[in-house]
């Protein structure tokens, strides 16, 4: 409300058909200079390349140039609070993953995660496979439940987020221990996990697939809601133990709130366009991702969504937020 306050400044008592007529043409004429796409991540991650994918058909569509700003830092918060704290006026746009809902567990935010927004439509969705070494006894999720019954403190590699949340909720779905091990990053895991020093991670299909290609890991089960097509022999979780079982990451095109509806439904249907090009469903595919869209009214659905679900992991295993 302060950035409307000064845009209308002291001209609102001197000609106010004046002023709401300018902003009204300056609003039909969206965009007139770039768009900016943060990503509060560091590059090369699946959603610094998706908005890199997005920046040509989204600049040919509008005519004007796209660029990407990378704004790590915190687990994506410092660059989401600079979408938060930009003009409501479309020319500053974040693409942001599962984190955005999940920081909320973990940390004390600079902005709310749900009020401070505009949810513009999702981009894409990853499965985690839930992978073993190869020298770990149990092969399915069915025997990884009956090992740990028996066999108390059987360990598990996270990495924050999704990947640190989604064995906590499968532990409390299924009544069984595990024991938490963390790692700065998959990279740092993965020797580890290879090893059998730790004993099951969910990791990102992307991440773990060269280890379950070689033979290093095991997949024992994906937890999307369909097979995923680069272990299309690996059951879904949902599938082979726990029905309605779903883990992913994903992205999302968010915006600060209370942006003008029109911009808006422009900005929703002309993304919606962009990812539908097939040099962008293809890279996605090579990267293990599903490239998907929503209605802004979905994406806000399904963002509360995620935020309950895993704050509710998160609380249950005695994550405090910092």
């Amino acid at each position: 409300m302060m950035v409307t306050r000064r845009a209308f400044g002291s001209g609102v008592l001197a000609a106010p058909a004046l002023v709401i007529g300018h902003r009204a043409g300056a609003q039909a004429a969206w965009p007139s200079r770039a768009v900016r796409i943060i990503v509060p991540y560091t590059p090369g991650g699946v959603s610094d390349i998706t908005a890199r994918l997005l920046s040509d058909p989204l600049s040919t569509a509008w005519g004007q140039p796209v660029p990407v700003e990378n704004r790590a830092g915190a687990d994506g918060v410092i660059g989401t609070e600079v979408v938060a704290r930009s003009p409501a006026d479309g020319y500053t746009l974040g693409l942001v993953s599962v984190g955005h809902p999940v920081n909320a567990a973990f940390y004390k935010l600079p902005y709310d995660t749900m009020r401070d927004f505009t949810f513009v439509t999702q981009t894409t969705s990853t499965p985690l496979v839930l992978c073993a070494p190869r020298a770990f006894g149990p092969s399915t999720p069915a025997e990884l439940v009956d090992y740990a019954k028996a066999h108390p403190g059987v360990t598990f590699a996270g990495t924050g987020g999704v990947v640190r949340l989604a064995p906590v909720l499968f532990a409390q779905r299924t009544g069984i221990t595990l024991e938490y091990v963390p790692y700065r990053g998959s990279t740092q895991a993965h020797p580890d996990l290879i090893a059998n020093r730790v004993n099951i991670m969910f990791d990102t299909v992307p991440a773990a697939l060269p280890h379950i290609q070689s033979g290093a890991l095991k997949a024992l089960a994906t937890t999307g809601a369909q097979r995923s097509p680069q272990l299309p022999d690996v059951p879904t979780l949902g599938e082979a133990f726990l029905p309605g079982f779903e883990a992913a990451t994903w992205g999302m095109i968010i915006a600060p709130a209370n942006l003008p509806a029109p911009v808006l439904a422009k900005l929703n249907a002309d993304i919606r366009a962009a990812l539908r090009n097939p040099t962008v469903v293809e890279r996605h595919k090579t990267l293990g991702a599903e490239v998907v869209s929503n209605t802004p009214e979905e994406m806000r659905a399904f963002v509360q969504a995620e935020m309950e679900k895993w704050g509710a992991a998160a609380r249950a295993s005695g994550v405090q937020p910092q």
